[in-house]
């Protein structure tokens, strides 16, 4: 919001600042006649424009390099977490003993890959694929692909409810469906 504004305003300066400057130069080329007024004030409104404008410039590239560098933070960010994801579903995959094939079809399963569609990236026939993710599930302890993501995702989110949420929520324990997850 905060700086929705600040964009706004600058916006604003170098428009009015423009619109002074376009404007002398429109009643110039068309011969237009205004209202004379003193030279002091002319120049004290040509000074004052010229200021915003250049102030306008130099606020709107603070405002780039601010925005440039929240960009790179995010993305490092983004990599970080990217790096854990993947950290996490190795050592997931390592202690539920899945082999190098059932490691290929369980990435392929969390991307939302179709069994088709694994299969044909993994150059074997459909039922194959289907007993590699069977006994993937059958290893981590859940029914599907989409309590198999939800292992991941719960992980990842641990530690990241504050303790008063924590309390509201249904523990694991209690919920209907083994979830596979280490003690």
């Amino acid at each position: 919001m905060k700086s929705t504004l600040f964009v706004s305003v600058i916006v604003i300066v170098q428009v009015v600042c423009a619109f002074f400057f376009v404007g002398e130069i429109l009643v110039t080329v068309f011969g237009l006649s205004s209202q004379p007024m003193r030279w002091e004030t002319r120049e004290l409104i040509e000074i004052g424009a010229a200021i915003g404008l250049v102030l306008g410039v130099g606020l709107g590239t603070a405002l780039l390099v601010r925005t440039a560098r929240h960009t790179r933070h995010v993305e490092d960010k983004l990599r970080g977490l990217s790096t854990a994801f993947r950290d996490l579903m190795e050592e997931r995959f390592a202690d539920w003993g899945l082999t190098p094939a059932e490691r290929d079809v369980a990435l392929f399963a969390i991307k939302g890959l179709s069994t088709a569609e694994i299969a044909v990236l993994r150059e074997t026939s459909e039922g194959t694929v289907k007993a590699q993710t069977n006994a993937i599930y059958r290893k981590a302890g859940v029914n599907g692909r989409s309590q198999l993501l939800s292992l991941f995702i719960e992980d990842l989110m641990d530690g990241a409810i504050h303790p008063e949420e924590e309390a509201r929520l249904v523990p694991v324990a209690a919920l209907p469906v083994s979830r596979g997850r280490r003690a």
